[in-house]
């Protein structure tokens, strides 16, 4: 797989509605005294809190670039960012105030090319806006008027001076001076001249700069595109194609029989398929069905209990076949559209190669016991956790190796096992070291914890993370949570919107039927660009294990045998809905996208609203895009309310009316900024909009 530094393959290695002329770096000149420069610089981002770390991006990302900055008295300042793409590109963007009244200015870059950006803000008088703004009010009523058509008559000589200006528009400006010293041209005429659009327009891109300041350089981590968008399918190889013997016992499904799975997963248009652990399963303190402690013949094990006399982290487990087999399988996923994600685990069975041979990476207990890994109130006496401050050297070099055996076979994406139980320190090493190298790799966080730990985690490296989505059940939690993946987390935190796991099945879902599964695929699949589904989900599975969070008869401990096939036929099965959600990710660019989800209103606290917009300019089609997401978050009932958009995020004046489509039933209603819905949670649960049209 290519490491290439380019997203696209023409030039410019960005997209941007605000890129003006190239201009040389002028800074303010004088003795640094202080720590503000001549006009000040703050609040600098993309950022990560404390600068520890770079913020990061994926090609094709939409990044606020944005700085607050001001300076004494009236006169007016301008913004720019100067950027210097991996391969050696700059470029230059001007930066637009917030009308916010806190001095914060920005403005949307989507750089294209892998690597390390580097960006810089300039901030500068702009003589032109501090002229203009005074000359728009003084010479209407009579004030200075001689003095304010002489200071513009001398700015636009000045800027006509400039021999970078074309030829053309220089003489627009000396002829521009020469009216405003015309005593023949009256005032009214000289008002005209100061609010002429086509000559603001000749300083916008080109501005006369004074006193300009730039602030420190800084960096961008920009990543492979599926580092920061794609649809996740989870399956088990070995339920795949399993089948119940003469004695009743199961066989495993092996890497040969899963093979006939993946077209399905493609057809329903997922990009990543993610297996659980495929390495020989320990056969000492093997767990039985539903996590009991006693295994009886048949029982397959967790896969998370990895390790035996047959192996370990670089080795298949013996039923599921050969390097060979696993080799052909990822190439016939490629030849699909699919990238397979491999389990990293850093874990062991008893009976792993590890224990013997390293007992030192284990914390060995007062009475000479190994301990073994418990989350309480869980236990998983299966499972030894590595201990890595017994020998920190040792273990980051196996990890490294286990790693680099499978990016060998094909591999670029790991889905990595509780990373909170593990110093953060050995993931930013590892992460590094293998990202020195494999520039594509993608690690995926695997961490229900504190909100320092997922957040610190993902600013020492990783690439992905799941996150609390699947606890965010209601309106106002999930008007919350989603607002703030998109702007409070957005430069660091790429959350992975994963619906369900083997060891995740919320109330939601045990008690929400068809409508529960089908709103939170929905809102998984538009609310960010990346997000996952565990096999089952489309067939409901829902039952759940008495007392805990999972499902009965949990995949992790025995075969599932599923006809996919007859599911569907029957009209038993969710997969033509996620097809079409996927479908629809594929075709609306603005879903693609993290910090531009938009929170709206309604009159019901169970009918929640968003939109995702992507202005044309920044789109890789070239045209905007704009979908609008509602949804019925009670599974349970019809609601009727009104719903408030705020249509100045596309682009439409409040009370104008447009044009919508619904991508789910293909009824299409004119709307405007409030509108009437009805949704039945037994009918169609969520609307997703598509803005086609303005009147």
């Amino acid at each position: 797989m290519a490491t290439t530094s380019r997203s696209i393959s023409d030039s410019p290695a960005w997209r941007s509605a605000a890129a003006i002329p190239l201009r040389p770096a002028r800074a303010w000149q004088s003795k640094r005294d202080t720590t503000a420069g001549r006009i000040p610089l703050q609040a600098p981002h993309p950022s990560v809190p404390g600068d520890a770390y770079r913020p990061k991006a994926y090609a094709g990302e939409v990044v606020p670039f944005g700085v607050t900055a001001f300076r004494e008295g009236h006169d007016r300042i301008g913004v720019h960012v100067r950027l210097h793409s991996p391969s050696g590109d700059e470029s230059l963007h001007r930066l637009t105030a917030l009308d916010d009244g806190f001095d914060r200015w920005r403005v949307l870059v989507a750089p294209l090319e892998q690597g390390i950006w580097r960006f810089r803000f300039e901030v500068f008088g702009d003589e032109y806006a501090t002229w203009r703004h005074a000359a728009a009010l003084k010479i209407p009523a009579g004030v200075d008027t001689e003095l304010m058509r002489e200071i513009g008559a001398r700015l636009f000589e000045r800027a006509a001076a400039e021999k970078s200006r074309p030829t053309a528009e220089r003489a627009q400006l000396t002829a521009a001076a020469g009216r405003l010293r015309d005593a023949g041209v009256d005032d009214d005429a000289a008002h005209g001249i100061v609010l002429d659009s086509e000559l603001a327009g000749f300083f916008a891109a080109r501005p006369v700069m004074a006193l300009t300041t730039i602030g420190p350089a800084r960096e961008l981590l920009v990543e492979r595109r599926r580092a920061g968008e794609g649809a996740w399918y989870e399956f088990f190889p070995r339920s795949e194609g399993a089948a119940v013997r003469e004695d009743g016992t199961i066989a495993s499904g092996t890497f040969e029989t899963a093979r006939a799975r993946l077209q399905g997963v493609a057809d329903m248009g997922f990009d990543v398929l993610y297996l659980p652990p495929i390495h020989p399963i320990g056969e000492l303190n093997r767990k039985g069905r539903n996590n009991t402690l006693q295994a009886h013949p048949g029982d397959p094990g967790s896969p998370w209990a990895i390790g035996s006399a047959a192996g370990g982290h670089d080795a298949i487990h013996p039923d599921l076949g050969t390097l060979e087999d696993f080799r052909a399988f990822v190439a016939d996923a490629e030849s699909k559209g699919i990238e397979i994600a491999l389990d990293f685990a850093l874990q062991a069975a008893p009976d792993h190669p590890w224990v013997a041979e390293h007992p030192e990476w284990f914390t060995t207990l007062p009475d000479g016991s190994i301990a073994y890994a418990e989350n309480p109130p869980k236990k998983y006496q299966d499972i030894y956790p590595v201990n890595f401050d017994n020998d920190p050297v040792g273990i980051r070099a196996e990890a490294l190796r286990v790693l680099t055996h499978w990016i060998e076979q094909g591999v670029r994406i790991f889905r990595v096992d509780n990373p909170h139980t593990k110093p953060l320190q050995f993931w930013e090493w590892l992460i590094r070291t293998v990202n020195a190298q494999h520039p594509d790799v993608v690690f995926l966080a695997e961490a229900f914890a504190r909100p320092a730990i997922m957040q610190g985690l993902a600013k020492a490296g990783f690439q992905q993370s799941y996150t609390y989505f699947t606890w965010r059940n209601s309106k106002e939690q999930l008007e919350e949570f989603l607002t703030s993946l998109a702007t409070e987390t957005a430069d660091f935190l790429r959350p992975n919107l994963f619906v369900n796991t083997p060891d995740i099945l919320t109330e939601y879902l045990q008690y929400g039927g068809r409508a529960g599964y089908k709103v939170r695929a929905a809102i998984a699949a538009t609310a960010a660009p990346t997000y996952g589904v565990y096999a089952g989900y489309e067939l409901f599975e829902n039952v759940a294990r008495p007392g805990s969070e999972e499902n009965i008869d949990n995949e992790k401990y025995e075969y599932k045998l599923r006809d996919w096939d007859a599911a569907e036929s029957h009209g038993d099965s969710l997969a033509p809905y996620l097809r079409l959600l996927n479908r629809v990710r594929r075709a609306h660019p603005a879903l693609g996208q993290l910090r531009n989800f938009s929170a709206h209103w309604s009159d019901d606290d169970a009918v929640l609203v968003y939109s995702k917009h992507l202005d044309a300019a920044l789109s890789p089609t070239g045209e905007s895009d704009t979908i609008l997401v509602v949804a019925n978050v009670d599974p349970h009932s019809a609601r009727e309310t009104t719903i408030h958009l705020d249509t100045r995020i596309w682009g439409v004046t409040p009370g104008e009316p447009f044009e919508v489509e619904d991508l789910v039933t293909g009824e299409v209603w004119t709307w405007s900024d409030h509108n009437y819905v009805r949704l039945d949670a037994f009918v169609e649960p969520v609307h997703i909009l598509h803005v086609r049209s303005t009147r």
